[in-house]
């Protein structure tokens, strides 16, 4: 695993540099027979890439178990495409870098993938080159109670959050991060805590604590060396989803942080997709993680 400098200088600040070059061995480019049998199970992913204009946005695809497959030892194929008004769709058009994430939060797992996407037929194929998983820290346990068919999907564009995208905002206790290096190289992550933990600064300013998670802090390297970010805040109980994309900046001084955390993220958004039925997964009320703070 080579770390690019901005991890590098996020770990050397968080005194982490000899656990991020252990942990970072669990990496590798091919798919274990473990991570394959787990994403055949899983009716969702969230993934993550850039736009032509270099904005980054994070999106969610959903499927019947065994619509995201592993097709070869660093082959993953995707049969779904982001729904109409989703603004990943323009990304998810041609070869580029993405990340993905697929979360089971029966279960409190989940799995990462970096790659380079190829559209298909039926939705994409990623050849991988960095697969991993992590640790069940955060993760609020949650079951589908319901498949939702019928309702179409519809989408609203604004350039700041009003009073029910706010409300939507306080009340949640997860949401994905996608971020990318000076290469282009990107990433989805994970978030989760409890409510009001992600805080609405401003109609266009957000701020989250950031836990101790595995050390190699990818994501806040990330921001560290390219500051454009994208976030995904879902509904999870009515299939609405937030799309965000902006810049984000981290903040050391101490006075910004809430208990347990290491460090927070100030994100300044740009433009805000609102869509509903943009899943037709409906879930349970959530059981917060014990590791929250």
């Amino acid at each position: 695993m080579g770390y690019h400098p901005g991890e590098l200088a996020v770990q050397r600040r968080m005194g982490q540099e000899d656990i991020a070059q252990r942990v970072g061995r669990m990496i590798r480019a091919d798919i274990p027979a473990a991570a394959a049998a787990f994403l055949a199970e899983q009716p969702m992913i969230v993934v993550a890439a850039a736009d032509d204009r270099g904005r980054m946005w994070a999106g969610q695809l959903a499927g019947p178990p065994g619509f995201v497959y592993a097709s070869g030892e660093r082959a993953i194929e995707v049969d779904a495409r982001p729904v109409a008004g989703d603004p990943l769709a323009e990304s998810l058009c041609g070869a580029r870098h993405v990340g993905m994430i697929a979360l089971q939060p029966q279960l409190r797992r989940r799995m990462r993938v970096n790659g380079v996407i190829a559209p298909t037929a039926t939705g994409l194929h990623i050849d991988t080159e960095q697969v991993y998983s992590n640790c069940p820290k955060y993760i609020s346990r949650r079951g589908i109670e319901e498949w939702a068919t019928g309702g179409a999907p519809t989408v609203r564009r604004t350039s700041a959050l009003d009073e029910s995208q706010r409300q939507l905002i306080a009340r949640a206790d997860a949401f994905f991060i996608a971020s990318a290096d000076v290469d282009g190289n990107a990433d989805a992550s994970h978030r989760g805590g409890n409510p009001g933990f992600l805080q609405v600064l401003s109609p266009t300013r957000l701020r989250w604590p950031d836990y101790r998670g595995n050390s190699m802090f990818m994501t806040l390297g990330n921001i560290a060396a390219d500051p454009r970010c994208g976030l995904l805040i879902p509904d999870w109980r009515t299939g609405t989803t937030l799309q965000l994309t902006g810049t984000a900046e981290i903040t050391w001084a101490a006075a910004a942080f809430t208990a347990g955390a290491q460090c927070a993220i100030d994100f300044t958004l740009t433009e805000v997709v609102e869509i509903t039925n943009a899943t037709p997964l409906r879930w349970s009320e959530p059981e917060l993680s014990p590791a929250n703070p």
